[in-house]
């Protein structure tokens, strides 16, 4: 792939990967570039992937990138809530516009679609799989140079559509330290190198928590296990994030811009690329 590509293959005639063997990759929508695309995945839910996408969008901004988020997970949507979003993307017959946080980070969701984002998405897999595809395609998201995608748990037919349709050049595994992070993580990485998509590595979050009064780091779920499956499968062990009720607080409040530089993961081998 070009260091130039613009991950808009109708404006290239080049016989790159990003063209999947020769099937074309959807369009982003005419006058957009998106230099970097990064899928946050898990094998299974609530091991903190929208925390991870949030803060690494937040690391980006504030490293001086461009960044966005696309929120993939359609049946779960937490992205607006963590930017304090709460107004509706407008947009006409042609264009949709990602609403914008505080900070200046493009966001879309179906939440942000929804009459009520307390509804629930009750679609069958194609009909969701085809909305991902759409917040690619019909939103304009303008110059990106870092686009993170807060990717749904598990290997159905939205990481498909995602490893399929979108031009992705790699993805973090996020974990938590149980025992059953083996299976975790074997599912997703499994299913990255069946697609041939990038692992950059493993985030393993909730590792710890630190005492107040002592400052003792306390490992709440037991010892780690992410350095033997990493081992296995020859990935980086990217950052192990501890678990911090300051930082639930400002998502709670829709404040996640405003964390403090320490919670965020310094994972230099993504911006180094």
């Amino acid at each position: 792939m070009s260091e130039e590509c613009t991950h808009d293959c109708s404006s290239c005639s080049a016989n790159c990967d990003s063209r999947e063997g020769g099937i074309q990759k959807a369009r982003l929508h005419v006058g957009c570039s998106v230099k970097k695309v990064i899928a946050v995945v898990s094998g299974k839910g609530g091991v903190g992937k929208s925390l991870v996408t949030s803060l690494m969008a937040v690391s980006a901004k504030r490293k001086g990138f461009k960044s966005a988020v696309l929120d993939a997970d359609i049946t779960g949507p937490s992205i607006p809530k963590a930017f304090g979003i709460n107004e509706k993307a407008a947009g006409t017959e042609e264009v949709i516009y990602p609403c914008i946080s505080d900070g200046g980070i493009p966001v879309m969701s179906i939440n942000l679609l929804m009459e009520d984002a307390g509804d629930p998405v009750i679609w069958r897999g194609p009909v969701i799989a085809g909305a991902v595809t759409q917040f690619w395609s019909d939103v304009l998201w303008g110059d990106v140079d870092y686009m993170f995608v807060d990717m749904p748990p598990g290997t159905g037919d939205v990481p498909l559509t995602v490893f399929q349709s979108l031009p992705v050049d790699g993805i973090i595994v996020v974990t938590s330290p149980q025992s059953l992070v083996s299976d975790v993580v074997t599912k997703a990485v499994r299913m990255a190198k069946l697609m041939n998509i990038p692992i950059y590595g493993i985030v393993e979050n909730m590792s710890f928590v630190k005492c107040p009064d002592c400052g003792k780091e306390i490992k709440i779920f037991g010892d780690s296990h992410v350095d033997e499956i990493a081992g296995e499968y020859g990935l980086d062990v990217l950052a192990r994030l501890p678990i911090m009720p300051e930082l639930a607080a400002l998502v709670d409040a829709g404040k996640i811009e405003d964390c403090p530089q320490e919670a965020i993961p310094d994972i230099q081998k993504i911006f180094a690329q």
